[in-house]
């Protein structure tokens, strides 16, 4: 019997997860969640289990409120570069959760390289 595509998203998501479990130790983790409206980004130390910066395209301040395009993803991309060199964090692991890397994923991931987040 075919998979459905939410079986096939949350082995993404454990595959990925599990690769970075293994290398994971001293960086922090960049995750990314895209829903159908909105995406957002948050840098996690896993260690202390502390969310140390977060952006999305919630926020009335980025100017992208109710949408879910490549721009936005980048806007918020390049706030959670900020947000986390605010924050004392110049590099982290990306985990794309079960999204595959591609679209606004990608553009999320390429604007935080660009804002001077190793990821």
């Amino acid at each position: 019997m075919a998979n459905s595509k939410r079986t096939l998203f949350l082995k993404r998501r454990l595959r990925v997860r599990n690769k970075l479990r293994k290398v994971n130790g001293t960086k922090l983790r960049l995750s990314v969640h895209r829903s159908n409206k909105n995406i957002s980004a948050q840098v996690i130390d896993d260690v202390n289990g502390v969310t140390l910066a977060s952006a999305s395209s919630m926020e009335k301040d980025l100017g992208v409120v109710g949408k879910n395009n490549i721009e936005a993803a980048a806007k918020v991309g390049a706030a959670i570069a900020e947000r986390a060199t605010k924050a004392g964090v110049s590099e982290a692991y990306f985990d794309r959760g079960g999204f595959l890397f591609h679209g606004k994923v990608k553009a999320l991931a390429e604007a935080a390289r660009e804002g001077g987040l190793k990821v």
